[in-house]
């Protein structure tokens, strides 16, 4: 049995989890509540640009964990293919100027090409930047995304798949991320976790939890504990794994976005000790 998490230095709250802050906001309010770390999503960026957050990044103190989100590298056409490999050198970019030592990679889909297409994209796409994201010094982190989002978001939508690219690319620099949402269902994703635990290629670890009934696919996700997925159980299976990074909270929840965020970041950290 997976022993509770006794303390916070592990955690690492998504600024997508607290979508309603800035990042000024999100630096100021998980500093004062003892949360360590933070992931960083390109929107966030934005307003004041990547210099800028870095700066922010760098005075607050927080340990930027990674930055969301590279990817979405099919096309049907070769100047949108070649539109996403400069979208993604320029999030490389972004990551060396926020200190990001990771980028996690939702790697896209295009619905007009098979998912084996989409997928020998994918592979090609990443294979195309890797040598550049490691003379920057900056992982990839490739994460399957359930298959509810195959048709758009990501034909990549197993750990088998996502290791099976790792594996093939065989680069120091690339890896895969276990967001739990997408994965919890896969009767082979403590195999498939050993795998990639095994190779070395197990980057990052993502937590929530699946609501039932899902009332919107993408905007209803669960703090850990809302719903049916045994997180504290994958955690151990990852832990068994090797893993022993930062546990990260990415929370899509148009419920949570509305209520009190600094009430809502008490609960994140409520659920981190007792459901993870």
């Amino acid at each position: 049995m997976t022993p509770p998490l006794t303390d916070f230095s592990r955690l690492c709250i998504h600024t997508i989890t607290t979508r309603p802050w800035s990042l000024k906001e999100c630096i100021d309010n998980y500093r004062d509540s003892e949360v360590p770390a933070i992931t960083v999503w390109r929107q966030a960026l934005e307003p004041q640009g990547a210099v800028e957050s870095g700066r922010m990044l760098r005075e607050s103190g927080l340990r930027v964990t990674s930055l969301c989100r590279g990817g979405f590298f099919p096309a049907d056409t070769d100047a949108k293919r070649q539109a996403a490999l400069d979208d993604n050198r320029r999030a490389i970019e972004e990551a060396v100027e926020i200190g990001a030592p990771l980028i996690v990679l939702v790697c896209g889909a295009e619905p007009s090409l098979s998912l084996s297409e989409s997928r020998r994209q994918i592979t090609e796409g990443i294979a195309a930047i890797a040598d550049e994201a490691k003379t920057a010094g900056v992982r990839l982190g490739i994460e399957p995304l359930h298959p509810m989002y195959a048709d758009t978001r990501s034909a990549v939508n197993t750990l088998g798949q996502a290791n099976d690219i790792a594996l093939e690319l065989d680069h120091s620099h690339v890896g895969v991320t276990l967001d739990v949402y997408h994965l919890w269902w896969d009767p082979s994703l403590e195999a498939e976790i050993r795998r990639c635990g095994d190779a070395g290629k197990l980057f990052s670890f993502h937590v929530c939890d699946w609501r039932f009934p899902v009332r919107d696919i993408l905007n209803d996700r669960g703090l850990m504990g809302d719903g049916c997925i045994d997180v504290r159980r994958l955690r151990g299976w990852a832990e068994d794994a090797g893993f022993r990074g930062d546990i990260e909270v990415e929370v899509f929840s148009t419920e949570y976005w509305g209520m009190d965020q600094q009430e809502w970041v008490e609960r994140i950290k409520d659920a981190y000790l007792n459901h993870t």
